[in-house]
């Protein structure tokens, strides 16, 4: 009989799990089509007429109107719309009008080095705010505690540019610690597999290649890092104490528990229940919010990239390079709801 009722209860369990994840999903598909529609519009309701950032204004009026005619800007703007959507659907993100490349061997060559800086950026990040966030909640009051209040509020407060000038004028030309540009150094030879320089170079076993890397990763990646951080030390340290506070800590210290095990085991834990959201979220802006600190530090990555499409009024590009900001943000959203839903069940009713 009890085994019935576990039976009958894992199957409840799953299948509304299941209908969870099928209901994100279904959610994400209206709410990709509204930024896409959106974004189609306001690039072509914005000052500034791509074929003219193209030719320069020097070509005669003739040459303008064909050049206009193959990229279909004379067509209506629903004809263009929805040729645009029928594209989508066959996967085509079209052809940058600058380079007259395939938007997606662009997007290819650009989105993993921005993956790469943004998930070192998001190690740091949550190294600090984790340990820090904890070890404060844990101190609350003490010179651990104001310390890490005033770090936040510092930090929260600090452009990200300013921060990046500042990491370039210290540790790359004052102390000569660390490169203050680029990827890797042009001596070094590297194959490139996924275009991922710290994971192409350990699956090479390229040493050398891979100290380079790291060195021109630890600049912007620690800027990018370091701003993050003072939003997640705040919000692990504030839930950290709620959760000190509960009866179960309390029933944890009476049945003598050590001390970590209780802030590690049981409070930290259960913290990051609310924050697993937030952070999810922050991940997913730290690939758009990464724009500064790619310029500063000339790093080839989406956020240069994009800023160069806008210039030149690269519709295709534009749009490319969105739509795969958004499916990133969808997809660690749909991730970080799941992963919510299985630590705590009452998230999928």
């Amino acid at each position: 009989m009890t085994d019935t009722l576990h039976a009958i209860y894992t199957g409840v369990i799953t299948l509304s799990l299941k209908a969870y994840i099928i209901t994100r999903i279904l959610l994400a598909i209206p709410m990709m089509l509204i930024l896409l529609t959106l974004i189609f519009f306001i690039l072509r309701i914005m000052p500034g007429d791509p074929v003219l950032a193209m030719l320069g204004g020097r070509a005669s009026v003739e040459t303008m109107n064909k050049l206009r005619h193959k990229l279909g800007l004379d067509k209506p703007l629903v004809v263009q719309y929805l040729n645009y959507l029928a594209s989508l659907m066959k996967g085509d993100l079209g052809t940058s009008t600058m380079t007259s490349r395939p938007v997606w061997e662009e997007l290819k060559d650009k989105f993993p080095a921005t993956i790469e800086l943004t998930l070192f950026g998001f190690g740091i990040a949550l190294l600090i705010g984790v340990f820090w966030g904890a070890s404060a909640a844990y101190k609350r009051d003490e010179a651990l505690d104001v310390s890490a209040r005033v770090y936040a509020m510092l930090v929260y407060a600090i452009p990200a540019f300013w921060l990046a000038l500042m990491f370039q004028l210290i540790f790359g030309s004052i102390l000569k610690w660390f490169p203050i540009a680029g990827r890797i150094s042009p001596t070094i030879n590297l194959k490139v597999i996924t275009n991922i320089y710290l994971l192409d170079s350990i699956l090479t076993w390229n040493l050398p290649a891979f100290w380079d890397a790291l060195k021109h990763l630890i600049l912007p990646g620690s800027v990018l890092g370091i701003i993050v951080s003072s939003v997640f030390l705040r919000m692990i340290r504030n839930n950290t104490i709620l959760m000190l506070n509960q009866d179960f800590v309390k029933a944890a210290r009476a049945r003598g528990i050590k001390e970590k095990a209780i802030l590690y085991g049981h409070a930290l834990k259960n913290a990051f229940i609310p924050v697993m959201t937030m952070m999810g979220l922050q991940l997913a802006m730290l690939l758009g919010g990464a724009v500064l600190t790619e310029t500063t530090f000339s790093w080839p990555g989406m956020g240069r990239y994009l800023v160069m499409k806008i210039r030149y009024r690269d519709f295709p590009a534009i749009q490319g390079a969105i739509v795969l900001f958004a499916l990133v943000v969808v997809i660690t959203s749909i991730i970080v709801d799941v992963i919510n839903a299985l630590i705590d069940p009452r998230v999928r009713y």
